[in-house]
């Protein structure tokens, strides 16, 4: 019972800052590119202008160069401060509920291998994480800003997933594996969905300028490496007790006499 109770502290202590620093550097660093990529959603088309007259031929051939397509904020952008508000603290709630999520798995993987664990390991754990959430699944599907071209939902969300759990599979093998043969089907697991290929539209075309885009990817990939090298440092030195090092077992005496 301790150490389940162990156990899920860890996880929520270690989720709550994880999910905390990585909504303070959002703020300063995908939210403003999230809202100015929402102002792309929405393009209206410029307004009809009546047939060019005899009288005025060129007075209207000038007004309708003047009326191209019109650019409007899109229905998610906050104009008032409650809304600004609410969009927050709805970001903040989400990062902190993913964050205890991702450390009960974390810390689950970090029982279940039986290997001593302190902070600095668990940094290591954290950075596998990453790669294998993050990473690994950004080579095929990048995070996408609002307005831009994508496959449907389903399929991708059902690629992330196989990249994300091929990749977590892979790293595992890789660390605690000794068969080769068991090694090789992992790797081969983890580059499967890369081979076959993420879901795309027909037409990668979008309202979106390419360099916020790449911006975006940055910011985002720098944000989800802090979250989980916070996670799993912090996961580890909770549950540095845990897992008790082989070193630290008291070991078997021989009796006097004894073959």
């Amino acid at each position: 019972m301790d150490l389940i109770r162990r156990l899920f502290t860890a996880a929520l202590v270690a989720g709550v800052l994880s999910g905390t620093a990585a909504s303070v550097v959002q703020q300063a660093t995908t939210v403003p590119l999230i809202l100015e990529a929402e102002k792309y959603e929405v393009v209206t088309p410029p307004p009809a202008t009546a047939a060019p007259t005899t009288a005025a031929p060129a007075a209207s051939h000038a007004e309708g160069h003047q009326h191209g397509p019109v650019r409007e904020i899109g229905e998610g952008v906050p104009v008032t401060l409650d809304e600004a508000m609410q969009r927050i603290g709805l970001t903040i709630a989400a990062n902190l509920i993913a964050g205890v999520a991702y450390a009960l798995l974390l810390a689950a993987a970090i029982l279940l291998a039986g290997r001593p664990v302190d902070a600095r390991r668990g940094l290591v754990w954290g950075m596998g994480g990453f790669v294998a959430v993050s990473l690994a699944p950004s080579f095929g599907l990048a995070p996408e800003l609002p307005g831009m071209a994508g496959a449907e939902l389903e399929l991708r969300q059902l690629w992330w997933l196989s990249a994300a759990a091929g990749a977590g599979v892979g790293i595992a093998a890789l660390a605690f594996a000794r068969n080769r043969l068991v090694i090789a089907v992992a790797v081969l697991a983890a580059a499967l969905p890369h081979l076959i290929g993420a879901p795309h539209p027909e037409s990668a075309e979008g309202a979106v300028p390419p360099e916020l885009a790449a911006r975006f990817v940055t910011a985002s990939l720098g944000s989800a490496a802090l979250f989980w090298a916070i996670l799993g440092s912090v996961c580890g030195w909770l549950m540095s007790g845990v897992v008790e090092p082989a070193e630290r077992q008291p070991a078997l005496r021989v009796q006097p006499g004894a073959r």
